[in-house]
């Protein structure tokens, strides 16, 4: 019986202490959606990563400090978020390479989201894809990607150690 109580005194106890505290994930993963914009004639790009794994692997691999959330530079972070996404992301459209352009990035809630667009893509059959994001911080790291093309959507994924994926689109 006394143990019983103890359990419904501590239990919201630990809780409330660690309501304050992110809690960790059991599993890596990070999303890259792809958009074939036909008007724009662009591929619109996504890269969704949870913010505590970038942190770590961009103070890391930059040896400096790194506050995606409330930046003090946003042009430092910016250019660091630039740096690892155009090192560790590769795009091919119909066996072409393509010249990605960093756009941005964004925090919301516990993902960072970096965006880039590929231009002068008029139409697409084929996207390849050749990516390492995180690997070179969880041995377990999943990346789940979607591509959008003419309203279609294909998805796969890469478990580490693979980094190359290719989605073929039919042509009506």
């Amino acid at each position: 019986m006394a143990s019983s109580v103890y359990k419904w005194l501590f239990f919201p106890l630990i809780c409330l202490l660690m309501a304050g505290k992110p809690a960790p994930h059991p599993f890596h993963v990070s999303v890259i959606e792809v958009n074939h914009n036909a008007t724009d004639k662009t591929l619109e790009i996504s890269c969704k990563i949870f913010t505590d794994d970038f942190e770590k692997i961009l103070a890391k691999n930059y040896k400096t400090k790194v506050d995606l959330i409330h930046p003090a530079d946003k042009g430092a972070m910016d250019s660091l978020v630039k740096k690892y996404l155009m090192s560790h992301l590769s795009i091919s459209a119909d066996g072409k390479p393509v010249q990605l352009n960093y756009l941005g990035f964004e925090h919301e809630k516990e993902a960072v989201y970096g965006y880039i667009e590929v231009e002068n893509v008029p139409a697409v059959k084929k996207i390849s894809v050749s990516t390492n994001i995180m690997y070179d911080q969880f041995e377990d790291q999943v990346n789940i990607m979607h591509v959008f093309v003419n309203g279609n959507r294909k998805s796969t994924k890469l478990n580490f150690p693979e980094t190359e994926a290719e989605i073929v689109f039919s042509i009506n």
